[in-house]
């Protein structure tokens, strides 16, 4: 028979803890959703006990390895009867009780409200930080029980400094370190919420005394909490499975990888932290490999291998990406926005920066400059563009395919998301030392615009062109080295 039962260490005191609403977190890996889906099944034999855990989007309960899938893991194992899995109602029955556990999403904040009048004992939230204050605190209110269970919560979270979970667990984060201090964890306060402003003491007895002039007798409800830290180590299950998974997130952009893995809770995108200099490695133009070398294969073999290995016959791809703005300097406006184009190359899984073109002209004089570029380019680099949202935007970029970049592999492509996500693969791959710049006067402006980025003193259209061509290499690029090796070794086999 299989056991189920949690690790030592802070998945044991998360269980164990008599605290009425418990946050565990600090690192990705460290067995959280395990211990969210675990904890109810301590008092699902008991007659009326409701349960409910909360993921904010629909999405993000099904997902692989999300809470779905990680309930199947557990549930068919419960000793005391029979668990029926019913994925389209999003729950887990257990016949023996007549009681269930239940999988719902918040995703808009009026969601809150579809649960006015509910009396669930047991909530759950998976990933606090995606759920607002208010989400929070309303299904608080939801937490009642008349089956003999006291009602209690249980949270998990990764850091995210600027989430209103940062100011509630302040006192068990180092706010100079940004790192949780250990022995505060698993430490049980106090704490009331009145008018909007909370309260909090080491006791029942301080927090009244703190508050006997501001909140009346009847109205003084306080709730106990804690903060349990975890690190992936924590967590030998998962490591012991899936010993590749810590070398993943080393692999994150720093801030990312100092939230997901070290647990800080202060650290921000800034200046410096998403692009350095000493991330680059600096190269003559005449070091830049035109075909593939590591491989060491001929070209009969790339010709035997997929129509995009057929047509490249194993050369470099490169896109040039174009950021264009259409403002000279003046005297009211000294400052605007650059017209920015990048060419990038990528072979062997390593991004070469081959050429910038950075400058502010007239539209018409923007125009030329394109024009230019994909002639001198030549037709074997794709161009793709930044197009504008609404119509207009898109009008354009198909005047622009049929007129200057006609015979031409053009994209004009919408940004989605903020800068800084849209940047964040880009960083990476610099960090772990896959970006190339090849040496020219136009490095000092560009990779100025990199480290100071995301500075709104500084232009970030270097930063752009540099995310999106990254995107459309890696997108549309070639397969994994690695992938192409297999097949090569399984034709010469």
């Amino acid at each position: 028979m299989k056991e189920i039962k949690p690790q030592p260490g802070p998945q044991e005191t998360f269980l164990s803890s008599p605290a009425d609403i418990i946050l565990y977190g600090e690192s990705a890996g460290s067995g959280k959703s395990w211990c969210l889906l675990y904890e109810p099944l301590r008092h699902i034999h008991v007659k009326g006990f409701t349960s409910t855990i909360f993921r904010r989007t629909y999405p993000q309960i099904k997902n692989e390895g999300g809470l779905w899938d990680t309930s199947q893991e557990i549930y068919p194992y419960y000793p005391k009867g029979s668990a029926i899995p019913r994925e389209s109602d999003l729950l887990w029955y257990f016949p023996v009780s007549g009681n269930s556990i239940k999988f719902a999403h918040l995703e808009h904040e009026k969601s809150k409200h579809n649960y006015q009048g509910a009396q669930i004992c047991y909530i759950g939230f998976d990933e606090l930080c995606h759920f607002s204050e208010g989400q929070f605190f309303y299904l608080l209110s939801r937490n009642r029980s008349t089956c003999g269970v006291k009602p209690y919560m249980r949270a998990t979270c990764n850091p995210d400094p600027d989430s209103w979970v940062a100011d509630f667990i302040a006192w068990w984060i180092d706010q100079e370190t940004g790192y949780p201090i250990p022995e505060r964890s698993g430490v049980i306060r106090y704490f009331v919420r009145h008018l909007d402003h909370i309260y909090w003491a080491d006791t029942k007895t301080e927090l009244r005394e703190q508050t006997k002039d501001i909140i009346p007798e009847e109205d003084f409800h306080p709730q106990s909490f804690t903060f349990i830290a975890a690190k992936l180590e924590d967590n030998p299950a998962l490591t012991t499975k899936d010993p590749g998974y810590r070398g993943r997130l080393l692999a994150l952009p720093l801030v990312e990888r100092e939230r997901l893995l070290g647990g800080n809770w202060k650290i921000r995108h800034t200046a410096g932290t998403m692009f350095r200099t000493d991330w680059f490695t600096f190269i003559d133009r005449s070091e830049v490999p035109e075909k593939m070398k590591i491989l060491n294969i001929g070209e009969p073999e790339i010709l035997s291998l997929d129509n995009e290995y057929r047509k490249r016959k194993g050369k470099m791809r490169k896109v040039r990406w174009w950021d264009t703005a259409a403002t000279e300097p003046s005297s009211e406006n000294k400052d605007p926005d650059w017209t920015a184009g990048l060419l990038m190359g990528e072979l062997d899984g390593r991004f070469y920066i081959l050429d910038l073109k950075h400058d502010r002209k007239s539209p018409a004089g923007v125009e030329e400059m394109l024009k230019t570029t994909a002639e001198t380019d030549g037709k074997e680099v794709d161009i793709g563009m930044e197009v504008e949202p609404g119509s207009a935007g898109k009008r354009e970029a198909d005047r622009l395919k049929r007129t200057i970049f006609s015979g031409y592999t053009f994209r004009g492509e919408r940004s989605t998301g903020d800068k800084v996500t849209r940047a964040k693969p880009f960083s990476a791959a610099c960090e772990n030392g896959l970006v190339y710049v090849v040496r020219a006067p136009w490095n000092h402006e560009y990779l100025n615009d990199l480290i100071n980025f995301p500075n709104p003193k500084y232009h970030d259209d270097c930063v752009d062109v540099s995310s999106a061509a990254h995107e459309y290499l890696t997108r549309k690029g070639l397969k994994k080295i690695k992938d192409l090796s297999a097949m090569v070794q399984t034709r010469r086999r």
